[in-house]
């Protein structure tokens, strides 16, 4: 079924990005958008503002759950895309293993239709806007990839590493690495071969 999934992506190659709230600015949608039409050379539509769900809102930590904010994207979805990302500028979670409110960057269903990520936790750290808003683009690659059946990745600078709660580990990563690819080449879904990327590439996996 993950095969079949991925192989009917391959043919509508469609991306919707919903900005969610009003707090995040156009340029971060647009870098994202341009990351992703980069790394996987899909077709990326920016649909309509939406406001956030009240049911995602969570009191305790003032922020809102990412895994409730996905089938609000899934439902958000266009007929003639196959998978839709929600990108927001206020801080979101979910539970990773024993801790049930863990702040993250995003977070993308393993072979699903949504993914959200946040300019929020980018900012931490960051030189300046334009370096926040770099963080967000590969963020972006990093949760489609997840939607497109990728797990996390070992592999020093592969954009599937598993941040660990670092926003940092994403100024190490550049590139899909060469066992990346070739895990979306066997599910239907070629690559560009030397994608121009909206960063420097300091690391060349394959």
């Amino acid at each position: 079924m993950a095969l079949a999934a991925a192989s009917a992506f391959a043919q509508a190659r469609v991306v919707a990005l919903v900005p969610l709230g009003d707090e995040l600015p156009d340029a971060e949608v647009a870098a994202a958008a341009q990351a992703i039409r980069a790394m996987y050379g899909f077709e990326v539509r920016v649909l309509a503002r939406a406001a956030l769900p009240k049911d995602a809102w969570y009191p305790p930590r003032s922020r809102y759950r990412a895994e409730k904010l996905l089938p609000h994207l899934a439902a958000l979805k266009p007929a003639d895309a196959t998978r839709v990302l929600g990108l927001t500028a206020v801080d979101i979670s979910t539970t990773k293993g024993d801790i049930y409110d863990w702040g993250i960057l995003g977070l993308g269903s393993i072979d699903g239709a949504s993914g959200v990520l946040s300019l929020f936790r980018c900012k931490k750290g960051a030189k300046d806007g334009a370096h926040a808003r770099e963080r967000l683009a590969k963020v972006a690659v990093h949760e489609l990839g997840h939607t497109l059946g990728l797990e996390h990745c070992p592999r020093p600078g592969c954009l599937m590493r598993d941040a660990e709660g670092k926003v940092s580990s994403t100024d190490e990563e550049d590139d899909l690495c060469a066992e990346c690819r070739e895990k979306l080449k066997a599910r239907g879904v070629s690559l560009p071969e030397h994608p121009a990327l909206p960063w420097k590439n300091r690391f060349t996996p394959r």
